[in-house]
């Protein structure tokens, strides 16, 4: 293999972080997010506070902060550390921090979008005789969800990018792969993570745009 195809080779392979990175934190998150939207919405008066309190928190603090407090914090405190030793650990508590980051970010939009679905409808469910539970999954959910894709593909498109900073507790991401090249005198393979990153995006948008329009029947 040329010097060219072996770093090219080694950054795929860095990526894959960022890749796995990216499904875990959607896997746990968007429905971690629906429940954090429910403790926000309860009609329970402390749950809804602390929801809102800590969602506020989240949003409001850098996520690369998030990243070193969950990862350094426990051991700092005399806690013992939860994450084990080496890139495994490293992983599992940028994973961690990503997870609790967007499903606040995720709920916010969940929330909006289901208190926009008309109050009409439920009452409507409610004169047919319906559950709750059947009113929100055959009713309002699956028009929450065509009233919140756009902010969600979004968010999960911001989430692409956002898995480079799980480099700052030194997961070995494509970025800090490139720095390395370029730390002995090679820019290139630095620019050509945007590469990566733009096939990763573009596969997304593809996607998404292809979502709204099969969702184009729940269109007012």
């Amino acid at each position: 293999m040329t010097n060219f195809s072996v770093i090219m080779a080694r950054l795929l392979e860095a990526f894959l972080l960022n890749c796995q990175l990216f499904l875990l934190t959607l896997l746990f998150a968007l429905p971690l997010g629906l429940l954090v939207a429910f403790g926000s919405m309860s009609r329970f008066r402390p749950l809804s506070i602390l929801t809102k309190t800590v969602v506020w928190i989240i949003r409001g603090t850098p996520l690369m902060l998030q990243i070193i407090i969950i990862f350094f914090a426990p051991g700092l405190l005399g806690w013992g550390s939860p994450w084990k030793a080496g890139a495994g650990g490293r992983f599992s508590a940028a994973t961690v921090a990503f997870v609790i980051n967007y499903a606040c970010y995720f709920s916010e939009i969940y929330r909006g979008g289901i208190q926009g679905i008309p109050r009409g409808q439920t009452e409507a469910g409610q004169v047919l005789g319906m559950t709750k539970s059947q009113i929100f999954f055959k009713v309002t959910l699956l028009q929450v969800v065509k009233r919140i894709l756009p902010a969600m593909a979004n968010e999960v498109i911001t989430l692409v990018k956002d898995t480079s900073l799980a480099r700052i507790i030194s997961n070995k991401e494509i970025i800090m792969m490139a720095q390395e090249y370029t730390a002995k005198g090679l820019i290139w393979p630095l620019f050509s993570t945007g590469l990566f990153f733009l096939a990763f995006v573009g596969g997304l948008t593809l996607l998404f745009n292809w979502l709204e329009k099969k969702l184009d029947y729940f269109r007012a």
